[in-house]
């Protein structure tokens, strides 16, 4: 009897072992193709872009941390990649961005992917969409948005916000 207890103890103990064995998602892989959308522009970002997507939701908490620090191209990419996600999980990431992020062309294409969900249909992501584009109005309404430092803001403090474009990027005519 003693015996058989120990038996179905170390099955069970294996079969715990090999479920955490068997994860498929490396934080470090996701991190991998983050990198290669915030740092470059050119033929290796649409790739990137795909196997990212493949690992659904559980790249979204990164793809959110990422958001703070690249530069807009790189922002661009990532909304990208979490319009090809296409999960309900981004939609406050994509109503902060919406409403606070620096560069006009980024908050223009948080708020058209909100748009284009609240518009898809009457699911959870459909309903979320809504509920932020509502919020998005309210804080615009109170006077919520961008706070810019220096070329695009207040006058006299030095630029805080944003990274170096990415490599591959066109550069700027002046």
């Amino acid at each position: 009897m003693c015996s058989r207890r120990g038996v179905l103890i170390a099955v069970a103990t294996l079969a715990l072992s090999a479920t955490a064995a068997c994860e498929t998602v490396s934080h470090r892989d996701i991190g991998d193709e983050i990198n290669i959308l915030i740092r470059r522009n050119d033929q290796l970002v649409p790739p990137a872009t795909k196997r990212l997507a493949a690992f659904k939701r559980a790249a979204i908490p990164q793809i959110e941390t990422a958001m703070h620090t690249a530069a807009p191209t790189g922002r661009a990419n990532l909304l990208v990649a979490l319009d090809m996600i296409g999960d309900e999980e981004a939609v406050p990431i994509l109503r902060q961005v919406a409403v606070f992020d620096i560069t006009t062309e980024v908050r223009d294409a948080a708020e058209a992917m909100l748009t284009r969900w609240a518009a898809a249909g009457t699911g959870v992501r459909a309903e979320r969409a809504r509920a932020a584009l509502d919020e998005i109005a309210r804080k615009r309404a109170a006077g919520h948005g961008p706070l810019l430092f220096g070329d695009g803001g207040m006058p006299g403090v030095p630029s805080t916000v944003g990274a170096q474009e990415p490599v591959g990027a066109t550069p700027k005519s002046k």
